[in-house]
């Protein structure tokens, strides 16, 4: 399905969804509104002429260097993959430095959790929903988000507690019966 298709699909499904379409090396990218970000994503993915099954990657990216992204500070990208069909879609959404936030696609993808935790550990960016936003890569005493632009590459902390992951080891053994 080409990027046009998608772009129409997603029109007349959510007005206003689609922003711009680019073509990436082949792949579309579609520009999204912040506000319909998880809705566009479950429209991909349930309409039979997309089929977008499968999250490939999600990306956060600090834009406050880079000439031409006035619209937002950050960029939101969701690389998605019809197994079926295969095609591929780049879904992407810009959000500002003040509030850079999105509603969650945890229920969509189960590789959500983790890759949503990710961009919020790194850099900064709210998941809406989310059942469990916590640091997934730095230390929960960590302050600040290391991947944005304006985070000092020297700068040291003291972290003084261990963390105990067992809320997470929890879930995982009841999922497999051992608990």
């Amino acid at each position: 399905m080409d990027g046009k298709a998608l772009q129409e699909q997603l029109n007349k499904t959510l007005p206003g969804a689609v922003l711009a379409l680019t073509d990436r090396f082949g792949v579309p990218e579609l520009l999204l509104a912040p506000a319909k970000w998880a809705d566009a994503v479950r429209a991909l993915k349930e309409d039979p002429a997309s089929s977008m099954d499968m999250l490939v990657d999600l990306v956060a990216v600090d834009y406050s260097e880079y000439p031409g992204h006035e619209g937002g500070r950050f960029g939101l990208l969701a690389h998605l993959k019809s197994l079926r069909r295969g095609h591929r879609v780049t879904l992407k959404c810009l959000l500002p430095d003040d509030d850079p936030s999105v509603a969650t696609l945890t229920g969509l993808y189960r590789n959500a959790n983790f890759l949503e935790r990710e961009a919020w550990d790194q850099m900064g960016i709210r998941f809406a929903g989310h059942p469990n936003l916590k640091r997934l890569l730095n230390h929960h005493e960590f302050v600040g988000h290391a991947l944005r632009k304006d985070y000092p590459l020297k700068k040291r902390q003291w972290l003084s507690a261990n963390e105990s992951l067992m809320d997470e080891m929890e879930v995982k053994l009841r999922e497999r019966g051992w608990a």
